[in-house]
């Protein structure tokens, strides 16, 4: 039975990004991302609906991450409408060959090192969520990291803004099951840089 990767998984805890003082923030931070960390990998190891297949779990022993980059999170962003080529509304591949109704809900910029850079980020027309769907590739992708792209669920801060976290950036459920249908980056997404953030593929995982 195929499973749908939006995410059943609880994976994508909020955290607060702590605005006090600057070393301050940095320790509660990293201190978050490590607990974020840990409850998923607990998750992986022990939980039903885990993407790790049930014989594997015993040996799991936790994601590879790439460390903590504070300064690869981008803050109080703002959602612009979608001014690109392709359509609004649009059919995006999955990686079971399948199509799933999705649409462009907008677009982020931000700067990373000294260039703009844009993101598209999507919604499902299935479902009544305010989750922004942020996959995307980079020069990491099919070496380092998944060949078809990470995730990056974003949901709106209290004045609207948004934050693209690159530390929270993980692997689609079918890099670890086949039967999961994971949606497909798009082309658009292609950051031409590298991303040593997030969940990373393990020393001699295979490349795809």
């Amino acid at each position: 039975m195929t499973t749908d990767d939006r995410h059943d998984h609880a994976d994508h805890a909020d955290h607060d990004h702590d605005h006090g003082a600057h070393e301050h923030h940095e320790h509660s931070y990293q201190a978050a991302i490590d607990g974020y960390r840990s409850e998923k990998d607990a998750f992986f190891k022990t939980s039903a609906h885990s993407p790790i297949p049930a014989e594997e779990r015993s040996a799991f022993e936790g994601l590879p991450y790439y460390p903590v980059d504070p300064d690869l999170v981008f803050e109080d962003l703002v959602l612009q409408p979608y001014v690109g080529d392709e359509p609004t509304s649009f059919q995006i591949p999955t990686s079971d060959g399948k199509l799933r109704p999705a649409r462009r809900a907008g677009t982020f910029t931000f700067d990373l090192d000294g260039e703009p850079r844009r993101l598209t980020a999507y919604t499902f027309e299935t479902g009544e969520t305010r989750s922004l769907f942020v996959p995307f590739l980079d020069k990491t992708s099919g070496h380092e990291t998944y060949g078809a792209g990470r995730y990056l669920d974003l949901e709106p801060d209290d004045d609207g803004t948004y934050a693209i976290d690159f530390n929270l950036a993980y692997h689609p459920s079918c890099v670890y099951a086949p039967q999961y249908s994971c949606p497909l980056t798009p082309a658009e997404n292609r950051l031409a840089t590298r991303i040593e953030a997030g969940e990373r593929l393990g020393e001699g995982a295979a490349e795809h």
